[in-house]
């Protein structure tokens, strides 16, 4: 099942089943609320569909998690999941614009899967991870790659308001072991591979995390990205695709 979150005008964001070319409204938030509908359809076409959720609590990052990518950042494939985090404030929808700080260097697209977690969650056990997820969706973890490498460390770079784009649905039923990540700058492919390369899988990633700190309903942990990390700058189109879960397109420009 496909979950949107749009706006109509005049209207307050609601929730919506995708259903061909129009969305069945929900009555609610369908993480709290369950999936009652009102018996409104709503034509796609005429809505802007927003980023499918914002963080309550947190986005969680987890780095160097495809071997290919580690090499590539000159790294040894980690023991242990890199945790970071990135603010809500970073999160945006589908279409929104990515803006370019006024720093030095390199910005990056990083395409990754997301998961999206449903219900509290406190040192969940790997094997009952599937119980704490809502749904999958797709992101693009946006790094100023050349103020992480002089700062040391992952904070700012990874920080900057818009540089979380997410969208454009999540999908409750999604096969996420072997799901083709495919990223593009105006055209140019510059990642292709599947999610069966992650060094450290979603079922781990949830227990690890959730051994850290509590998970609450629309925290969303961005699984890693693979090889192929590059830049993109103001004025260019960047596409995150994975199989099954559509396409993910930011505009970028310079920030006002």
């Amino acid at each position: 099942m496909k979950i949107a979150r749009f706006s109509s005008p005049d209207e307050d964001p609601r929730f919506g089943v995708v259903d061909g070319e129009d969305l069945v409204v929900l009555a609610g938030d369908p993480m709290f609320a369950g999936y009652e509908t009102t018996g409104e359809r709503v034509p796609m076409r005429g809505v802007k569909i927003l980023a499918p959720v914002i963080p309550r609590s947190k986005v969680i990052g987890i780095g160097l998690n495809y071997y290919d990518h580690a090499d590539e950042m000159g790294q040894e494939a980690p023991e242990f999941p890199v945790v970071f985090l990135k603010p809500n404030t970073t999160v945006i929808g589908p279409g929104d614009a990515i803006q370019i700080p006024p720093v030095e260097g390199r910005i990056d697209l990083e395409g990754e899967l997301a998961v999206v977690i449903g219900s509290i969650a406190k040192k969940v056990r790997a094997e009952d991870y599937a119980d704490v997820v809502f749904g999958y969706t797709i992101a693009n973890d946006v790094t100023a790659r050349t103020v992480q490498e002089s700062d040391g460390q992952w904070t700012r770079a990874k920080s900057y308001d818009t540089f979380c784009p997410l969208g454009p649905y999540i999908e409750t039923e999604f096969d996420w072991t072997d799901a083709r990540i495919t990223s593009r700058v105006d055209g140019e492919v510059l990642q292709r591979e599947t999610t069966q390369q992650m060094i450290h899988k979603i079922p781990e990633l949830v227990a690890y995390v959730s051994d850290i700190f509590t998970l609450l309903p629309g925290d969303v942990i961005l699984t890693g990205t693979p090889s192929g990390v590059g830049p993109f700058r103001a004025g260019q189109t960047v596409e995150i695709a994975i199989e099954g879960l559509g396409s993910l397109i930011s505009t970028a420009r310079d920030r006002d």
